[in-house]
């Protein structure tokens, strides 16, 4: 298996957009309505609000590619850029979106090892994330991965309000 990961900058800002509404839209829309997909997928990854996320100097986002082809990506934030106040300490994993076929070649294991190597990087003690309360596989990987359920927050999907587990994994530095 040849995985490669590679930084993204805001010359690649089109084809995240791509990847994220066609990743997301995938994963997410037989469990929502198709007005609050629409809604969520303009909001979320508009070109001005992928250029702010990319802009901020706190958040990383990585391209992963298998077999030279780009699988999906990699979206880590720290400090300030956290969508949730976690501390100092912290690491979240905002997003791992990884294609319809290139799901099932260990590529979301692959990046949550980076996660966390990028996290003992910048002497973090935990990695966290959010995930959809009715998303059993991720939250099965997630478990499998060392990661606990500690919490919770909303998420909005359009006009619904739905629930995130927080799940959170303390490192040993």
């Amino acid at each position: 298996m040849n995985v490669q990961m590679i930084k993204c900058s805001l010359a690649d800002i089109q084809i995240l957009q791509e990847i994220s509404t066609e990743t997301f839209n995938d994963t997410f829309k037989d469990q929502n309505s198709p007005e609050n997909m629409q809604v969520y997928l303009e909001k979320a990854f508009n070109l001005k609000q992928l250029e702010k996320e990319l802009s901020n100097v706190f958040s990383e986002f990585f391209f992963i590619y298998f077999n030279a082809e780009r699988a999906g990506y990699l979206k880590i934030n720290i400090n300030d850029a956290q969508s949730e106040k976690m501390g100092d300490e912290s690491l979240e994993v905002e997003r791992i979106y990884i294609k319809n076929k290139f799901q099932k070649h260990g590529l979301g294991k692959y990046l949550i090892n980076k996660a966390i190597e990028i996290a003992l990087g910048h002497h973090k003690k935990k990695v966290w994330l959010g995930v959809w309360e009715k998303n059993e596989n991720a939250i099965a990987f997630y478990e499998k991965m060392g990661f606990v359920h500690t919490g919770g927050h909303s998420f909005y999907m359009g006009d619904e309000e739905q629930s995130d587990f927080i799940m959170t994994k303390t490192l040993i530095l």
